[in-house]
């Protein structure tokens, strides 16, 4: 009896747990060097913004609060804060974001609502976009970049076979996005609203949309943009004199002709950290919207290219996690992400260098904002757990497996 026992075939399913451990290890293997570059250039950036925020906040804050470790103290809380985010979206399951997709915008859109109440809003440099929640300030808009993307994924996927029907596609996510890019330009945000539209934009580009319909769509955006531009004073003075800073110098074209002077001082190896003078009150917003003014001016040229060469990194790692999944969701919501980074760094270091007009956007890492950091970073958790999906379906199918094997 035994001697047949033995001869007999083993279960099938006994069969597959080798199989699947084989492709776990390659799934790990395939993963982990994109994954390595993805936190490696991100934890890069954050601690340049950290040496960065230190260096351009030090006279402002000494000046404004008594202490020049004020917003380098609040930016570091608000690094650990975003580590925190990065590891627990980087451990949630691709497809829990589907799931979330309609309550997460809901839960954005009211804050975004929220703080356009005039008793609840706060209000600085003529823009309502931030509350308080206890001790911290809190920017809707910078949620709404995720969540705006995690719906848009999501949609997409659930149509992913009636993509050229146009009616079909534009319910709801036409009249969704106009409303989150309606509230955010209510603000007024018109940096955050393009970046937004635009990586929408992009992503109905990555899932494949008629080249018809995105190029109507361009044009219809750009003239609504022109339109916004156009129809506030402020906004078409500093539109205008981005065309040339240099015949108003002291007034309209005051900020980008400051970042142009720190950036021209730099030179190859720039003055020194810490040895910055522009931001000695001559660039407004130096550890903000312009912190890459002044990383120019104290680490040159060569400063420059070692973090634009670590941001091409992170897109590229983010990219490389897109392509290799084989979920549609999950390929649209990395890509979603890659298009939402790469556009914002696009336009802050356009409006820097002054190819593009200044909006106020920061530049993603390295611009002092607790929100931006924040939410960043949770991105980022989000990517790992894109690239992390498949060698977690093989380890859970294998479980099953071996359950299987214990049973029979």
């Amino acid at each position: 009896m035994s001697s047949v026992d033995t001869a007999s075939p083993r279960p099938r399913h006994l069969r597959l747990v080798r199989p699947v451990a084989a492709s776990r290890s390659r799934a790990d293997a395939a993963s982990r060097p994109t994954v390595a570059l993805l936190l490696g250039s991100t934890a890069f950036l954050v601690a340049i913004g950290l040496l960065m925020v230190l260096s351009a906040s030090s006279v402002s804050a000494f000046a404004q609060y008594g202490d020049s470790f004020v917003f380098v103290q609040r930016q570091a809380a608000y690094a650990v804060v975003g580590v925190g985010a990065l590891l627990l979206t980087s451990r949630m399951r691709p497809e829990a974001w589907r799931r979330l997709a309609w309550p997460f915008l809901l839960v954005t859109v009211a804050m975004l609502v929220f703080v356009l109440v005039p008793s609840a809003g706060i209000e600085a440099y003529g823009s309502s976009r931030w509350f308080q929640l206890g001790p911290v300030t809190v920017q809707p808009s910078e949620l709404a970049k995720l969540s705006l993307v995690v719906f848009a994924a999501a949609l997409l996927a659930r149509k992913w076979g009636r993509l050229d029907d146009l009616g079909h596609l534009a319910i709801p996510l036409l009249p969704v996005c106009a409303i989150v890019l309606a509230l955010v330009m209510l603000q007024p945000d018109l940096g955050t609203t393009v970046i937004l539209a635009g990586a929408v934009f992009l992503l109905l580009f990555a899932a494949g949309v008629r080249l018809r319909y995105l190029s109507f769509a361009g044009l219809v955006g750009a003239a609504v943009g022109a339109g916004l531009i156009m129809s506030a004073d402020y906004r078409r003075i500093r539109f205008l004199s981005f065309l040339d800073p240099w015949e108003d110098a002291k007034s309209t074209g005051y900020q980008l002709v400051q970042s142009l002077i720190a950036l021209g001082s730099g030179g190859w190896t720039g003055v020194g950290l810490g040895a910055s003078r522009q931001k000695w009150q001559y660039v407004p917003n130096a550890h903000n919207d312009f912190v890459f003014s002044i990383l120019g001016e104290e680490l040159g040229l060569i400063g420059e290219i070692v973090v634009l060469v670590a941001f091409c990194t992170l897109i590229y790692a983010g990219l490389k996690i897109a392509t290799r999944t084989t979920d549609v969701f999950s390929r649209l919501l990395a890509a979603g992400i890659v298009s939402w980074f790469g556009m914002q760094a696009l336009i802050n270091l356009g409006a820097v260098t002054g190819l593009l007009p200044i909006t106020g956007v920061p530049l993603p890492f390295l611009s002092y904002g607790g929100s931006s950091l924040v939410v960043s970073l949770a991105a980022v958790g989000v990517l790992v757990a894109i690239a992390r999906a498949p060698a977690r379906a093989a380890a859970r199918t294998r479980s099953v497996g071996k359950r299987r094997s214990r049973a029979a």
